[in-house]
């Protein structure tokens, strides 16, 4: 499996339709949720099997729960590692949150910021990559409280990657929500992410609730704040691939290449200026 490089875009279901036989060749690589597909036979895995085969394919996952108080659901794990032996899939990424708790809360909840956190998580981190024979990559996520935080965003993330020795996908739209939602400097905390646990990144639209609170929906365009968060993390870690997502309001697939293309231009141009630059 090659290292991933360019620009990616979430494949969802409803897609397949316009998508018909063939991927667009102007993505680089693609994302799929496992649990979106693993209950599925007949065409979607015919249909999926047919794309994984001659496209890059990376798994991000919804209900790792890597956060969560409850047991790790050990059985879910080992479907997630069937699913990426078949489709041929390196990377398996999921929140660094939690969804379940005496039962599926449907939602991802905040991990409380602490020491005693970043130690269950990472444990349960190793747990993960013991089973799925690969590294895990947790993403940091947008959230709207933090109970028990005796520790920064920042902080918090931080040790658990340095603890747990996994991988980071560094969400720029999640860094912009929550720095206006917790009042804090997006361009500082992409600073204080380590640049060589970022495998890719993801950049996506959201909802603007009030001036104060914006909500992380993935249902509309990319902003241009948002754009040029993207060209500042660049500045601080290079031109990591980074991938599209959308998963609600979906326009047609010329659109989403669309922002596709802008993403890549601007890892060209970032790339030109250092060329320059050197």
């Amino acid at each position: 499996m090659k290292k991933l490089e360019g620009v990616g875009l979430g494949l969802r279901r409803e897609m397949l339709s316009e998508l018909g036989d063939k991927l667009p060749k102007d993505v680089d690589f693609w994302e799929v949720a496992p649990e979106n597909w693993i209950p599925l036979g007949g065409k979607y895995q015919k249909t999926l099997s047919k794309f994984t085969k001659v496209n890059q394919f990376v798994a991000h996952g919804l209900s790792l729960s890597i956060g969560s108080p409850d047991p790790l659901d050990v059985n879910f794990v080992k479907e997630v590692k069937t699913f990426l032996d078949e489709h041929n899939i390196l990377y398996y990424s999921d929140h660094l949150s939690y969804c379940s708790g005496k039962g599926h809360m449907y939602d991802l909840m905040p991990i409380p910021f602490t020491e005693e956190a970043i130690h269950q998580v990472s444990e349960r981190v190793k747990m993960v990559q013991d089973i799925i024979e690969r590294p895990l990559v947790l993403e940091n996520v947008s959230y709207y409280a933090a109970p028990g935080q005796e520790l920064t965003e920042l902080e918090f993330t931080q040790g658990v990657l340095n603890e747990s020795g996994c991988l980071l996908l560094l969400d720029v739209n999640n860094v912009y929500v929550n720095s206006i939602n917790h009042k804090y400097d997006a361009v500082e905390f992409l600073k204080g992410m380590p640049t060589n646990r970022i495998v890719y990144g993801h950049i996506a639209g959201h909802y603007n609730e009030a001036e104060d609170l914006i909500v992380d929906t993935h249902g509309a365009d990319v902003i241009e704040p948002v754009w040029k968060l993207l060209e500042a993390a660049y500045e601080i870690h290079g031109a990591f691939p980074t991938l599209l997502e959308r998963d609600f309001n979906i326009p047609p697939i010329a659109d989403l290449l669309t922002e596709v293309e802008r993403i890549r231009n601007i890892q060209r141009n970032f790339v030109s200026e250092a060329k320059r630059s050197a």
